[in-house]
C-alpha cells in the first residue's frame, strides 16, 4: 500500500487507472470466485473523487485512491451483502459497517464484496451457495478474502489467519474491542473481530491505524526485542518452520522457553459450544418475516419460519443451529455453555506457534473430511485466541516441499497490537519471505487458466 501510495502521489498512476487495473484483474480471474459482488461503478466515481483531491494537492491520506475488497459479511451501503447464504440474497445495507466506514473516509475505493463459507461457517469456503469454483479440485489455494488479497474479512476462530497463510499474506486479528463491529453480520458475538489480510505487516499496520480506538501507526524496522517468548510444543509438519523461527529470536538475544499448553484439546470443545451458541442466537432472527428471504408457505406463521429456514439455510448452518439450541436448553446451560465461557481466559506472554498445521491440500482432499473435523484440524491454533480476545498476527515464513507457503503466527496481551505487529514486522524483515508481486500473480493465473 505505502508504494502504491506513493506513486498515486508522485503521479506515476492516478487512482482512476489504479481501479481500472484492478477490475480488469478482476475480471481476468473471475474463475476464482473471490468476489460475489464487484461494485465497479462505486469504485469508479471514488476514483474519480480521490483524483480530484490529488490534482488539488488534498490526499487524505495513505489509504486515498487505494483499491479494498471486504468480506460479504459487512454491511455496505447500497451494495447488496449477502453472508453468502440464500437467506440474504437481495439484501441491500442502508449503512456502512463502521470499518468500511473509517476506511472510505480515509479514501480507500470500495471494490467489491468477496466470498466466503454460508455466514462464514466453515473453513475453507466449500460451503457458500456461491461455492468452490470447478477448476478448484486440484488447486491447493485459498479463495475468498484472501485470494482477492483483501483488506477487510471477520476473525471467529481463524478465518482471516488459516487463509493468509495458504496464499502468502499477512493477516491481523485485532484485540477483541479495540476495532469497532457495528455492521459486521455477527456469526458469534464474544469473538467475531473485523480482520485484516494484507500483502506485508506495513500495510496491515496502515489498515488498522484508521479504525477508532488506536493512535496511528506504522511498525518501526528498529525494535527492541522482548526478552522471553514462549511457544508450545508441535507435533506437526511444520515443526521445523516454527523451530527456525524460535531459533532466529535466540540467536538476537531473545530468551526462547518452550512450554506446554495442557489445556488445548479442552479449548476446541469449548470453542464449538459457544460457536454453535452463537450461531442459534444470531441466526433466530433470520425468520423471514423482516429483510430475509420468506417462503411461499402460507398455511400458518410456524410453517412458513420451518420452510423459510429449510430453504435458505444449508445443512451446515442447520447442524450448528441445532448444536447450538441444545448447549442453551435450561438443563444443558450451566453444564456446558457458562464453563466454556469460563474458559475464555489468558494469562500468557507472547508466542510463537504455527498458523495451521499444513500447507494448503486440493479441494477434493479437503472435502473428504466432514466440516466439524476440519474446523477442529484447522482452527486448532488459532480458535483459543479469539475466545480470550487476544490479538494475533500472522505471516508467512517459508515454503513447503511441496511449494506452498506456510504461515507462522504470534499473538499477546489484549490491547498490545502494536506491540505486537512492531515484533511481526521486526520477524518479517529478518525472514525476507517475498511478497506477492502483481505480475508474478498474473502469471500464475495465465497459468491456471492454460491448465
Amino acid at each position: 500500500m505505502l508504494e502504491v501510495s506513493a506513486a498515486l502521489k508522485q503521479g506515476q498512476i492516478t487512482p482512476t487507472e489504479l481501479c481500472q487495473k484492478c477490475l480488469s484483474l478482476i475480471k481476468k480471474t473471475k474463475f476464482l470466485h473471490a468476489y460475489i459482488t464487484v461494485s465497479e461503478e462505486v469504485a469508479l466515481k471514488q476514483a474519480e473523487e480521490s483524483e480530484k483531491r490529488y490534482k488539488h494537492e488534498q490526499s487524505l491520506g495513505d489509504l486515498d485512491g487505494i483499491p479494498i475488497a471486504v468480506k460479504d459479511n459487512f454491511s455496505t451501503s447500497g451494495i447488496e451483502t449477502t453472508c453468502a447464504s440464500n437467506m440474504l440474497k437481495g439484501y441491500v445495507p442502508p449503512y456502512n459497517a463502521r470499518v468500511v466506514s473509517k476506511l472510505l473516509d480515509q479514501g480507500a475505493l470500495l471494490i467489491g464484496k468477496t466470498n466466503l463459507d454460508e455466514f462464514a461457517i466453515g473453513s475453507g469456503r466449500t460451503d457458500g451457495v456461491f461455492g468452490p469454483r470447478k477448476e478448484e479440485a486440484e488447486s491447493p489455494h485459498s479463495g475468498g478474502s484472501a485470494a482477492a488479497m483483501s483488506a477487510l474479512g471477520s476473525a471467529t476462530g481463524g478465518s482471516t489467519r488459516n487463509p493468509a497463510a495458504h496464499c502468502r499474506l499477512a493477516s491481523s486479528k485485532p484485540s477483541y474491542g479495540l476495532v469497532s463491529h457495528h455492521g459486521l453480520i455477527l456469526l458469534v458475538n464474544l469473538m467475531d473481530v473485523p480482520g485484516i489480510l494484507t500483502r506485508c505487516v506495513d500495510d496491515a499496520a496502515i489498515v488498522l491505524s484508521v479504525q477508532d480506538p488506536i493512535k496511528p501507526f506504522i511498525c518501526k524496522l528498529c525494535i527492541e526485542i522482548p526478552k522471553e517468548y514462549l511457544v508450545p510444543e508441535l507435533l506437526s509438519e511444520v515443526q521445523s518452520f516454527w523451530s527456525k523461527a524460535a531459533d532466529l529470536f535466540e540467536s538476537e538475544g531473545a530468551k526462547v522457553i518452550e512450554v506446554s499448553i495442557p489445556h488445548t484439546s479442552y479449548s476446541i470443545v469449548c470453542y464449538h459450544v459457544s460457536c454453535t451458541s452463537g450461531v442459534a442466537l444470531n441466526m433466530a432472527r433470520l425468520d423471514g418475516l423482516q429483510c430475509s428471504h420468506r417462503c411461499d408457505t402460507d398455511v400458518s406463521t410456524q410453517s412458513m419460519y420451518a420452510s423459510t429456514r429449510q430453504e435458505a439455510f444449508n445443512d451446515v448452518v442447520r447442524g450448528r443451529i441445532l448444536s447450538g439450541n441444545f448447549f442453551l436448553l435450561k438443563e444443558n446451560w450451566e453444564n456446558y455453555f457458562i464453563k466454556a465461557q469460563k474458559s475464555a481466559t489468558s494469562h500468557l506472554d507472547v508466542f510463537l506457534t504455527p498458523t495451521i498445521l499444513s500447507e494448503a491440500v486440493p479441494y477434493l482432499e479437503f472435502i473428504k473430511v466432514d466440516n466439524r473435523t476440519r474446523s477442529s484440524q484447522n482452527d486448532i491454533f488459532t480458535q483459543a485466541v479469539n475466545m480470550a480476545g487476544l490479538p494475533a498476527v500472522s505471516i508467512p515464513a517459508a515454503l513447503s516441499n511441496q511449494g506452498l507457503p506456510v504461515g507462522l503466527r504470534f499473538f499477546e496481551h489484549a490491547f498490545c497490537d502494536q506491540q505486537l505487529l512492531t515484533v511481526a514486522k521486526w520477524f518479517e524483515k529478518q525472514v525476507q519471505f517475498p511478497v506477492i508481486q502483481l505480475q508474478e500473480f498474473m502469471d500464475d493465473c495465465s497459468s491456471m487458466i492454460t491448465q
